[in-house]
């Protein structure tokens, strides 16, 4: 099943969802005289390439170009990149992570697991000879030096590539078990937002190093049934209740001198944040496995020890933010924090806002102000729905960055701040320089235009006042009910009601093919408040609680027909979906359920022991939440309703498991149902003609389902 060449199927598709060209990862330099960042060459071009934009003099110029320093060869990618690069759902090729010295005048970068490096003033690049395959390289704030990961060891080189060495290699380990150095565990990249393992010393002389050893963890198996010649991929997957990787964290010397952080790690094993600045001593966050409790705490990096700053408790858990902690210039605890049902900004002990704002992450931290990004709060004078803006906070109030309604963010360094901005009225995001407030530059797109506006009108439904989209066919022009297709997320990590353009063009899509779509963010989605986001404790199906309330609310006030309901999502969205019409078939008429997590028990520690606990003294709520369980299917309703399974066989995210387990208890309930195994695909879809027949497999099964054939 293929479409003509420029249909949206196919153009969503080339384009990565219209990413592939727009401007990314920005950095500024302190003085504020260079903006550095990702592009790509247009809007179908994968590979990105290293800019640097003169904020003095003007222009941009090309830093490195990944297809002249291969030589134009293709690039080949080691296992380990291929982790990183799932975890951080990254699907773009060239460059696509770098990291700068203090000045912003030297960045590293990898490209096929080999070491660049890039002067930023004279926008050269060249290969610096070291062992790889090459991870996640760094260079030292005076820029001396670069650290980097090959094979779990951790090596340190010149700039000039001179004095190769490793500070500190993996050690043996019991049974399957490997041990390393420099990298992030798999729990921290994929729910902790931590991505990295290592950390410099603002002196540039030491490193603080995370050793993993994951002889603990479980062993899986992930298989490709489609290439039976190949072995299996072994996996280190923690699932809820079993036990996680072993983390330690070691101060390093160049000399490589080595002394152990010492904190109660029985107590607080996970180690969910590392800040290392000029203005203070080493800063880490340390959780304990139940994510209700967790220390901020100051390492002494001469002796290893630690002295708390901080503690905080919760009696559902603790949430971790972007941006903190850290330390500001002045040496006072940054950080975000849930307090009088708000979740404020706190430097010091003292809070510096309230419930008008949502604090959704701190973007910079400088001599006068914080700079945050926040969405309305409980007690804002407008809903804002789908809105996200950037401010300015300080001891004497806030100060709105963003003006126009949209979701904005932002990054800043020597008085010049990039805002970064995506509308409901515009595709793709805008990108301006600014200097004191005034714009001073913007960085254009190559991302292709769409080609369609979505017809969206945000609102709020039921008594909740849910935040919802509600997108109808761009040629609808009567009052005739169509037939409805919620297409949520629904829950933790995943607001899909934004006031941005392109947020909406896949469920545009849908509404054009003759649906009205309505796209509900329910409790446990974020951005709220903390009251709206926990009220999952425990209990996963109020997301489906909020989709039903939703989805009547608005047949009062829009041409639904509740006699024709669909749903369908991916991930979260996919076991919201299969749950939808094994629960609630009163309700839903047909599910197209991707990727769901179908036995929370076979999901990772971190993420669902935050939400349901420990599987061994919450049973309940696990087989609630649950669509099957060792009994077979998990409180199924009648009647049956049509649900189509998607599930990607590489996943080693959400295994294929889940869907095979559900697919088995369909069957032996005697359920029809369809299953469409994808072969070589993991939890996400990079290739452009699974992308692309996806969609049309998933429309030709609603209007089956639903009778519109």
């Amino acid at each position: 099943m293929t479409t003509e060449t420029d249909s949206f199927p196919r153009r969503h598709a080339r384009t990565q969802r219209f990413t592939l060209g727009a401007p990314r990862s920005f950095t500024v330099a302190p003085d504020g005289a260079r903006v550095v960042f990702l592009r790509s060459g247009s809007g179908t071009d994968r590979a990105s390439s290293l800019w640097v934009l003169d904020t003095q003099e003007g222009g941009e110029r090309v830093a490195a170009d990944p297809r002249a320093l291969l030589g134009g060869a293709s690039e080949r990618l080691s296992p380990e990149e291929r982790a990183r690069r799932e975890r951080s759902r990254e699907g773009g090729a060239g460059i696509v992570g770098y990291a700068t010295d203090a000045a912003v005048e030297l960045a590293s970068f990898t490209l096929s697991g080999r070491l660049f490096t890039a002067e930023l003033r004279a926008s050269t690049a060249r290969e610096l000879p070291v062992p790889g395959p090459v991870i996640d390289p760094r260079p030292s704030p005076d820029g001396r030096y670069v650290a980097y990961v090959a094979r779990g060891a951790l090596r340190v080189v010149g700039a000039e590539g001179d004095g190769d060495r490793a500070l500190a290699e993996p050690e043996p380990a019991a049974g399957d078990g490997e041990v390393t150095y420099g990298l992030a565990e798999f729990v921290a990249a994929e729910e902790m937002g931590r991505s990295r393992g290592f950390w410099w010393a603002p002196e540039s002389d030491r490193l603080l190093v995370a050793r993993v050893d994951d002889t603990p963890v479980r062993r899986w198996w992930i298989s490709d049934p489609a290439h039976p010649d190949r072995a299996p991929q072994r996996v280190a997957y923690p699932a809820a209740g079993t036990d996680n990787a072993d983390v330690r964290l070691f101060v390093i010397g160049l000399d490589g001198v080595r002394t152990e952080v010492v904190w109660d790690r029985v107590r607080y094993p996970y180690l969910a944040h590392v800040h290392w600045s000029a203005a203070g001593a080493p800063l880490l966050l340390v959780q304990a496995r139940d994510q209700r409790s967790q220390l901020f705490l100051a390492v002494d990096p001469d002796s290893g020890t630690t002295r708390m700053v901080h503690a905080d408790e919760d009696r559902d858990w603790l949430d971790l933010f972007a941006g903190v902690p850290r330390w500001s210039p002045s040496g006072q605890l940054v950080r975000v924090v849930d307090e009088g049902g708000a979740r404020v900004l706190a430097v010091g002990e003292r809070p510096l806002t309230g419930a008008q704002l949502h604090l959704r992450a701190v973007l910079d931290v400088s001599d006068d102000d914080v700079l945050v990004s926040a969405s309305a709060g409980a007690e804002a004078a407008e809903p804002e729905t789908g809105q996200v803006h950037v401010y300015r906070v300080n001891e004497l109030g806030v100060e709105r960055v963003s003006q126009e309604p949209g979701v904005h963010t932002a990054v800043r360094a020597g008085g010049v701040t990039v805002l970064v901005s995506a509308t409901l009225d515009r595709p793709g995001a805008r990108v301006q320089v600014l200097r004191d407030g005034k714009r001073i530059a913007t960085v254009p797109s190559y991302a292709e235009d769409p080609g369609m506006s979505p017809r969206v009108t945000l609102v709020e439904g039921g008594a909740r006042r849910i935040p919802c989209a509600v997108l109808m066919p761009r040629d609808y022009a009567g009052d005739t009910p169509l037939p409805v297709l919620m297409d949520p997320y629904g829950g933790p990590h995943g607001p899909r009601v934004l006031a941005a353009h392109n947020a909406h063009l896949t469920s545009q899509w849908f509404a054009d093919q003759g649906f009205a779509v309505v796209v509900a963010d329910g409790r446990g989605t974020p951005g709220r408040s903390p009251a709206w986001e926990k009220a999952v404790h425990h209990d996963f199906t109020v997301s489906l609680d909020d989709q039903v309330e939703a989805l009547r609310a608005l047949a009062g006030s829009h041409p639904l027909d509740l006699s024709r309901v669909a749903i369908r999502g991916w991930s979260y969205g996919g076991w919201l979906a299969a749950l939808a019409v094994l629960r609630r078939p009163d309700v839903f008429h047909a599910g197209i359920a991707g990727a769901p997590v179908t036995d929370w028990r076979l999901y990772d520690t971190h993420y669902t022991e935050r939400y349901l606990g420990d599987p061994a003294r919450q049973a309940a709520a696990y087989a609630k939440s649950s669509l099957v369980t060792d009994d077979g299917l998990s409180s199924p309703a009648e009647p049956h309703r049509p649900l189509m399974i998607v599930h990607g066989l590489a996943d080693d995210n959400v295994v294929v498991a889940h869907a095979l387990r559900l697919s088995s208890a369909l069957l032996a309930a005697g359920r029809p149902h369809e299953v469409l195994p994808l072969s070589g695909v993991t939890h996400i879809t990079p290739q452009e003609q699974v992308a692309e027949n996806l969609l049309l497999l998933q429309v030709d099964f609603l209007k089956r389902s639903l009778g519109m054939a």
